[in-house]
């Protein structure tokens, strides 16, 4: 089944405007996304965006399709549906626009998971958190995961609580990014927003309280995503050591 990477690059971002045409390294955000998007197995990569000065800076990259979406498009599941509708792959992968370094090998590992488990309709990954301080920022989302590796739940808080101290108890910190089968996606977008959801301001609680699994791929991959300047500068330095 042939499937496609689809990137929301959303201009106007409430804490960071303008950041998927941030530089790093000499090339808006969004490009060095999409340059590693396109050395995944995917047949397509696609940039959906609302802004024209988005649209420019992708229409440079060889093989890379660009479209151009409504500016009310609630969340970036919605502009992912909205661009999926123009494609013809069975298999969505939705990447996001302020992951610089994400590593083509996660981005096959969600396909490859679709092939080897026919019922499956999403999947995402997670990673271990180095340390137990950062998984009390209610930033990085946290999940927990049943022995079957799919999710339980996803929060803000840091679960699973440790009420005595065990040893041995790992916190896995989620990375937003989802792939889905194609006709999943479309119904998924179609959804009412659900209590869990809102209180966590976390879409896939909406999956899960509509009773679809969701699977989870374990990786060593430690996200420099960007939602702040500060972020912008710690990307910079990341890209730096790198090239090293």
């Amino acid at each position: 089944m042939s499937s496609a990477v689809i990137i929301p690059a959303r201009y106007g971002s409430t804490r960071f405007p303008g950041k998927v045409l941030a530089d790093v390294g000499g090339e808006p955000m969004v490009a060095l996304v999409a340059r590693r998007c396109l050395e995944t197995a995917a047949d397509n990569v696609v940039v959906v965006t609302d802004n024209e000065k988005v649209c420019d800076a992708c229409a440079k990259i060889s093989g890379l399709k660009v479209i151009m979406s409504p500016s009310d498009l609630a969340t970036g599941t919605d502009r992912v549906a909205f661009a999926a509708r123009t494609i013809t792959d069975g298999i969505i992968i939705n990447v996001q626009a302020d992951e610089p370094f994400i590593p083509a090998g996660l981005i096959n590992s969600l396909i490859d998971g679709f092939a080897s488990d026919a019922g499956l309709e999403m999947i995402t990954a997670c990673t271990h958190f180095k340390d137990s301080l950062s998984s009390e920022n209610p930033s990085d989302v946290k999940v927990t995961m049943d022995k079957n590796g799919f999710a339980l739940y996803f929060s803000r808080c840091p679960i699973p609580y440790n009420r005595d101290g065990i040893d041995g108890v790992i916190r896995y910190r989620h990375i937003g990014i989802y792939g889905f089968r194609r006709d999943f996606l479309f119904k998924f977008a179609s959804l009412e927003r659900t209590p869990l959801e809102k209180a966590e301001n976390l879409e896939q609680l909406r999956a899960l309280e509509n009773g679809t699994r969701i699977k989870v791929i374990k990786t060593d991959y430690d996200p420099v995503s960007v939602d702040t300047p500060a972020d912008l500068e710690a990307a910079r330095r990341h890209l730096k050591e790198e090239s090293f």
